[in-house]
């Protein structure tokens, strides 16, 4: 595909809201049962929310939509149970590198009774264009945007690509995509695909523009440990194991006040600090209706969900760990899970160029505002995705979700897009 196909391609991706397809008595459209928004609310009616996704059915439903574009899918396992969904349109030359679409099946759960509408019936407000569906945003919104833009493209433009466009459906995103997308991108088959770009999700814009991410923070779940003297509830020991924990904590606390600083006074984003939040504590001796109160316990321990940018120092900040949160010197110790990947295959932080030195950039760039859109400055997303496997393949992956105007609702009660 030329820049100016791929332009062309793009530039019908992001002029194409999938809720402005909203049907208008003097317009011609699709019928009731077959328009964007009726395949849309099939797509979120289907339950995919974690800890028992559906991903069976939401597979089938894919197929069936596929079949309509004449696009090659094949299922893929590397998980039992957790299928990955991989639609083809062939290129008309296959020699070029190939461009991937990709969003994920799987979404956080809800809790019904804190939502305006059950979170699964998936309800259209006309009135204000609402749909209000757990996944909406994240993101089962892309994932038909992209069917959307293929079924127009063939429909009404009889287009067909120079370069092969992939579709890919993975399993698992929200519960950090070791059975999904690393396992997939660590295969022959998609080593096969020969891809030269990636776009995955990214987050909605409560303004006007675009938001684009070139990279995302790293997580790494950290359990720090306190062991002290057990004894009786009423005396005073010097270094007891909640004790230690406790003392842990406030240094940790205070870390975390400063980084919110930089944040408050517009010196930092939230995607450059260090964010650090308790995620779990315990300690005590349990029993029946509680715990014993008048027995200190001999460990203790909580958890804490740590998240940075590429830019930080993973290094610096285990010896911040090891010498400021929890020093053995007060019995403490520590254990870090690295949630995936933290550099690239050439040993590179997990970021792709937003200039011209990355020639899909300004195609990219040029796509947006050529539908009449304009891109915010392009930012490290504060949370996590799976664009940072493909990021670390060494391929340029972008997220974007064309959302705009839309509160920011991912993971939060009443999801919608309108």
């Amino acid at each position: 595909m030329s820049a100016h196909h791929l332009l062309q391609a793009l530039s019908l991706l992001f002029s194409l809201p999938l809720l402005s397809a909203i049907p208008h008595p003097q317009q011609h459209q699709e019928t009731t049962t077959t328009n964007p928004i009726t395949r849309f609310q099939q797509y979120l009616i289907i339950n995919t929310a974690h800890p028992n996704p559906d991903y069976s059915s939401a597979i089938s439903f894919l197929q069936s939509q596929s079949q309509l574009f004449n696009l090659t899918a094949h299922l893929l396992h590397f998980s039992p149970s957790k299928p990955i969904l991989l639609l083809t349109w062939p290129g008309s030359n296959p020699s070029l590198p190939s461009i991937l679409l990709n969003s994920h099946l799987d979404s956080v759960p809800a809790e019904p009774s804190k939502w305006l509408h059950p979170p699964f019936s998936t309800l259209w407000d006309p009135s204000s264009g609402h749909i209000y569906a757990r996944g909406a945003q994240d993101d089962k919104c892309i994932g038909l945007q992209y069917l959307e833009a293929i079924r127009v493209l063939q429909s009404q433009f009889n287009y067909k690509p120079i370069r092969t466009i992939h579709r890919s459906y993975v399993p698992d995103e929200e519960v950090g995509g070791f059975d999904g997308m690393m396992a997939f991108v660590r295969s022959k088959e998609f080593e096969g695909l020969n891809l030269g770009f990636v776009l995955d999700e990214g987050q909605a814009s409560v303004g006007d523009e675009y938001r684009v991410f070139y990279a995302d923070r790293s997580p790494w779940h950290v359990v720090v440990r306190a062991t002290g003297t057990p004894g009786h509830g009423s005396r005073m020991f010097n270094g007891g194991a909640v004790e230690n924990l406790m003392r842990s904590v406030e240094v940790m606390s205070r870390f975390r006040e400063n980084q919110l600083d930089l944040v408050k006074a517009g010196l930092a984003g939230y995607s450059d600090v260090v964010s650090v939040n308790p995620m779990h504590l315990k300690a005590g001796i349990p029993t029946p209706d509680g715990f014993v109160m008048n027995m200190q316990p001999s460990e203790a321990e909580a958890g804490f969900d740590i998240r940075f940018s590429p830019t930080t120092d993973p290094d610096l900040l285990k010896k911040k760990i090891a010498d400021e949160w929890a020093p053995a010197s007060r019995n403490m110790s520590f254990e870090i899970t690295e949630k995936g990947p933290l550099r690239d295959y050439l040993g590179r932080p997990l970021m792709t160029t937003t200039d011209n030195s990355n020639p899909w950039w300004p195609i990219f760039k040029q796509a947006v505002e050529a539908a009449g859109g304009k891109l915010s400055k392009p930012e490290i997303l504060a949370s996590t995705t799976d664009a940072r496997f493909t990021r670390q393949m060494g391929i340029p992956t972008l997220g974007f979700s064309p959302m705009k105007n839309t509160p920011i609702l991912l993971h939060d009660h009443n999801e919608v897009v309108n």
